[in-house]
């Protein structure tokens, strides 16, 4: 992978914008646990009742992201113009299958072995509730895990970010960075999980930008990555 021109440094601005998704997710939980707590409800309830709002603190984050991107007009407009559509078309094709095989490997055995590392080695979520808990609210989480979450985070973590980092790093650094901000994006999901969709998803995601240099790859991936996941979550509820 060509070396993009050395900067002087990351704007700090773009380490904020990594660091906003898990600090507002954070703050949506202790938020909802002391609005809970406020209300009377039962300390050993509180827990319950804020794990069931999981879906819309996916959506809230995911949205604020969104907004805060605005921010970052010129490097989003350049993510999303010039090279990186030049073969939109092909990227698309190939990042869909990745997306399609990495859907696949996690239903059948990924998510088999996140269990029993959350069960065998332990984990500060119960083995197994991850996607019963955040498809809860199938239409909310189809907003947040299919429409929001390839285009908000694709666009943060590989299109805006990654080249920025590379300039500064070099590209394996670059993606070992986004790749541990895009994990910690994930950390209610607990710490197995957290290193799964880091290590795994983001290395794969950031692999197709660098090699497709392009973010419609990265992104066709996570779509069809969430997708599948969506109609498995339904398909476990009885929609399908």
């Amino acid at each position: 992978m060509k070396r993009l021109p050395a900067c002087a440094a990351v704007p700090l601005r773009l380490w904020a914008l990594l660091a906003a998704g898990p600090v507002l997710f954070l703050l949506f939980i202790v938020g909802a646990s002391v609005f809970f707590n406020a209300q009377g409800v039962a300390p050993g309830l509180i827990g319950q009742k804020v794990s069931g709002l999981v879906t819309e603190a996916l959506v809230t984050v995911l949205v604020c992201l969104g907004l805060l991107l605005a921010l970052h007009g010129a490097q989003v407009r350049a993510a999303w113009s010039g090279r990186a559509l030049e073969k939109a078309g092909s990227s698309a094709v190939v990042g869909a299958l990745v997306g399609v095989v990495l859907a696949i490997a996690y239903i059948h055995w990924l998510a088999p072995l996140l269990g029993v590392l959350q069960r065998d080695v332990g984990d500060f979520v119960p083995p197994g509730s991850v996607l019963p808990t955040v498809s809860s609210q199938i239409g909310l989480f189809f907003v947040a895990n299919v429409v929001l979450a390839p285009l908000v985070e694709e666009t943060l973590y590989r299109g805006v970010a990654l080249p920025v980092l590379a300039a500064r790093f070099g590209w394996a650094r670059a993606v070992a960075i986004t790749c541990l901000f895009f994990g910690a994006l994930h950390w209610a999901g607990g710490v197995w999980y957290m290193l799964l969709t880091g290590l795994v998803a983001g290395g794969l995601f950031a692999g197709l930008f660098c090699w497709r240099r392009s973010v419609v790859a990265p992104l066709a991936a996570h779509l069809a990555l969430n997708a599948v996941e969506f109609a498995h979550a339904l398909q476990l509820r009885g929609g399908l």
